[in-house]
């Protein structure tokens, strides 16, 4: 209980942030309106792009087509919103192509050589 009086604490007075990192060739996001709602539209390797809305209480902005900034007050809703754009195309483990959340790393797997 504490613990979620603080983060709502620390949401109002700094807010909080979740930056994704599109790591991959001709992966890119951009933020733009759909039926006059905002929508990123991300498109990470598949041959249509696919997209979320974003939430009212969420401000998101795409600095660089590789680059996603999630800001916000709550940071339940800032993690679940980042966790669902992952969710396109995590990082895979052996090229290491795919959405990173937060300076996120993954090993990656050798090669297998007969």
């Amino acid at each position: 209980m504490r613990s979620l009086i603080n983060n709502h604490v620390i949401g109002v007075t700094d807010g909080h942030l979740s930056i994704l990192k599109l790591v991959g060739t001709g992966y890119r996001a951009q933020v733009e309106q759909k039926d006059g709602k905002p929508f990123i539209s991300v498109k990470v390797g598949a041959s249509i792009q696919q997209g979320l809305f974003i939430p009212e209480n969420l401000t998101v902005t795409s600095p660089a087509p590789t680059r996603i900034i999630v800001e916000g007050v709550d940071k339940q809703q800032v993690k679940l919103f980042a966790a669902r754009l992952r969710e396109f195309h995590p990082p895979e483990p052996y090229k290491g192509k795919g959405i990173y959340v937060d300076d996120e790393t993954i090993a990656l797997k050798a090669k297998k050589i007969k």
